[in-house]
């Protein structure tokens, strides 16, 4: 039986779209027979102060003692070194046969440095370039020397690793035109546990009436408010969605950076009484508000993170049976077929995605047709039960190689 372990930033119990597909990776693993542990660098200690072994949802996690500290640059050599000893200490108690690090690039160079003195074989998979979700968050700045920096460890992680893992077409064709070979890379792309999101609840009239959301229709997002989300140009949208359809509803569900902006906005526009904000919601409540949403819109904005990234949230929405609006960004475009799983319509223009929510709205009669196909999208090509396999296929091409396990059978 194939042991992998997964070298990570954060982990459960944390809840983040990281920890989340994290679970969803690792859980259907386990199903398909592979041993896994999860093992987590300084900065989760950091941000949890748990345990050295901790095991949430049935997982099994390793943490790595110590904190960061020192100045920029320094301090993340730091980290990996300490991460690359915790890497070598788990490996010899527990003997993993493929060591599979996830973005960023310090949990992927903590894993070559002890792949290389273990013989064992690395897989790097990449979730976002950091520096580009940095510029998103509005914690870092394009062509910045921490931008750079970011960059080449992010280049060193991948050509130090055996095989790498890509969650989308976007960040492997990124990769490839940097010179790295493109047979080396896998697409692993984003799936959703059909057993958490495939049997959505029925809407809570109560719930909604409560919330002051009427009958609707209601507009939603679910999620981190960051700026690169767009949510501006969606509540710059609403005056003229309102005025074509009276009735309609903006449910916001969730917090981030710019939220206090978002509500300064929202105090400020004709629409403001159709717009609700929730603040954050414990996750296992997050079924209750999908259920009173008709239309779930991302309106992301231009920009190489968006451009190259796919989310994750879109296919859940599709999972729970809702409709899906999203602006035409490249991470959008690789997971929504324009009129058949969803809608899309041009970024940073809050015109176009008022025409384009104003029509959806318009055109019931076409809404079952549309969850149906969205549905069935979701089950045949982002079912993580399913998704899983390919990893196996990386692991055992890998362990194909003769040179590996020299260090831990030494």
């Amino acid at each position: 039986m194939t042991r992998v372990l997964h070298v990570l930033d954060h982990s459960l119990p944390l809840h983040s779209g990281y920890t989340f597909r994290t679970r969803a990776i690792l859980a259907a693993q386990q199903a398909l027979g592979i041993e896994v542990r999860g093992l987590t660098g300084q900065r989760h200690a950091v941000k949890d102060g748990g345990g050295d072994v901790e095991i949430h949802d049935g997982l099994c996690f390793h943490r790595t003692p110590g904190e960061p500290y020192g100045l920029p640059a320094l301090r993340e050599w730091r980290e990996i070194a300490a991460l690359a000893k915790r890497i070598a200490e788990v490996a010899r108690e527990w003997r993993p046969d493929v060591l599979h690090a996830h973005s960023p690039a310090l949990c992927g160079l903590a894993a070559v440095r002890a792949g290389a003195s273990l013989g064992i074989p690395v897989v790097y998979e990449i979730r976002a370039f950091w520096e580009d979700a940095a510029v998103g968050n509005g914690t870092g700045r394009e062509g910045s020397a921490k931008y750079w920096l970011t960059r080449q460890l992010e280049n060193r992680a991948v050509a130090g690793a055996d095989a790498v893992v890509t969650i989308c077409s976007g960040l492997r064709d990124d990769l490839v035109a940097r010179g790295v070979p493109a047979e080396k890379i896998t697409i692993m792309p984003n799936g959703v546990d059909l057993s958490l999101f495939g049997a959505p609840l029925e809407r809570d009239a109560a719930f909604a009436g409560q919330l002051g959301l009427g009958d609707g229709p209601v507009i939603g997002f679910l999620g981190s408010f960051y700026p690169y989300e767009g949510l501006d140009d969606l509540v710059a949208a609403m005056p003229a969605i309102v005025s074509a359809v009276p009735g309609a509803k903006l449910l916001l569900v969730g917090g981030g950076p710019a939220e206090a902006a978002l509500k300064a906005q929202v105090e400020a526009s004709s629409a403001r009484e159709a717009i609700v904000f929730t603040g954050r919601v414990p996750h296992d409540q997050v079924d209750r508000y999908y259920a009173l949403v008709d239309v779930v819109c991302y309106p992301r904005k231009a920009m190489r993170l968006t451009e190259l990234v796919t989310p994750l949230k879109p296919l859940e929405a599709m999972a729970q049976g809702k409709l899906v609006a999203a602006s035409a960004v490249g991470g959008h475009r690789e997971l929504i077929a324009d009129g058949m799983t969803g809608t899309l319509f041009a970024p940073d223009d809050p015109s176009a995605l008022a025409a384009s929510l104003t029509k959806l709205l318009a055109d019931r009669g076409e809404w079952p047709a549309r969850r149906a196909v969205a549905g069935d999208f979701v089950r045949r090509e982002h079912d993580w039960a399913r998704n899983a396999m390919r990893y196996r296929d990386v692991y055992q091409a890998l362990l194909a190689h003769g040179r590996f396990k020299a260090g831990l059978a030494a």
